[in-house]
C-alpha cells in the first residue's frame, strides 16, 4: 500500500457497506487497559500504535492522551472509538463485517517524518493485511 504525502486521508468508497468489512482506526489515544499505555510524558510525542482485536469488550478500553480534553471518551468510548455502534451497525446489516483487528495511536506527535514514513506505514500495513477491511474509519481525538 502506498501512500502519499500530498494527499487528504479520505478515499471515496463506491462498495455496498452491506457486504464490507469495516476497521477502526483512532489518533485518539485509545488502547487496551492491559496494554502499555502511551508516553504522554514525551515532548515529542509516542509514535507507537496499539492492536485492538474485533471481540473487544467496550469497557477494557481507555484513552491515554493530552492534547485533547477525553473525558466524555472516558464516560463512553464509543466517542472515540464506535466499536459498539459498528456491531449495531454490522446486526442491523448495514455493514458487513467487523474488522479483525482495529488500530489506536496517539495523533499528537512533532516528529512529523518518523511517523509519516514510519508509524502510518505500519498501522497501513497492518490495516491492509491483518484486518481484512474494506473500509477504514479514522477518528481523531
Amino acid at each position: 500500500m502506498s501512500i502519499s504525502r500530498k494527499c487528504v486521508p479520505f478515499t471515496p468508497f463506491e462498495g455496498e457497506l452491506a457486504k464490507s468489512t469495516v476497521a477502526l482506526v483512532t489518533a485518539g489515544g485509545v488502547h487496551l487497559q492491559d496494554q502499555e499505555p502511551f508516553n504522554i510524558a514525551d515532548e515529542l510525542g509516542d509514535l507507537g500504535y496499539r492492536v485492538i482485536p474485533e471481540d473487544v469488550d467496550s469497557a477494557r478500553l481507555m484513552v491515554t492522551h493530552h492534547h485533547y480534553d477525553h473525558s466524555d471518551a472516558d464516560k463512553d468510548i464509543n466517542v472515540v472509538f464506535p466499536i459498539d455502534v459498528l456491531r449495531d451497525l454490522q446486526a442491523e446489516g448495514f455493514i458487513g463485517g467487523i474488522a479483525k483487528q482495529h488500530i489506536g495511536y496517539m495523533g499528537y506527535t512533532m516528529q512529523l517524518k518518523a511517523m509519516y514514513e514510519g508509524t502510518a506505514r505500519e498501522i497501513a500495513n497492518d490495516i491492509d493485511k491483518a484486518s481484512r477491511a474494506d473500509v477504514v474509519v479514522l477518528t481523531g481525538g
